[in-house]
């Protein structure tokens, strides 16, 4: 794979990753919802402990999914929509690709079975 491609997909390759986790899509969603929130409150909404709030965040932030602004003493967590659109067209593309092979699949069998009968 050559470095320029590898530099593309990298970023999709993280998303996926950290979209991979349950709790991390449970996250998001809370996140989508609510716009700016605390790993606090996020906790008090999830089976799982604050400090399991902050390291999930912490991978979603790496992937560029989720941003973290301090205001006093409070660091409140949003969405980075980017990213996942980043991965939805690259998502898109293959389902195209995928779907241009299968026809070409398709038209050559059909053109099989006419030569055949």
């Amino acid at each position: 794979m050559t470095e320029e491609r590898r530099g593309a997909v990298e970023p999709v390759g993280n998303v996926l990753a950290a979209l991979a986790d349950p709790t991390r899509r449970q996250l998001l969603d809370l996140l989508a919802a609510h716009g700016e929130i605390t790993a606090t409150t996020l906790a008090e909404r999830l089976p799982v402990s604050r400090q399991a709030v902050v390291k999930h965040l912490a991978v979603l932030d790496a992937a560029g999914l989720v941003s973290g602004n301090r205001v006093g003493r409070e660091v409140r967590y949003a969405v980075r929509p980017a990213a996942l659109g980043e991965t939805a067209r690259w998502m898109a593309k293959l389902a195209t690709d995928w779907d241009r092979r299968l026809a070409t699949v398709k038209r050559i069998a059909e053109e099989a079975e006419r030569d055949s009968q």
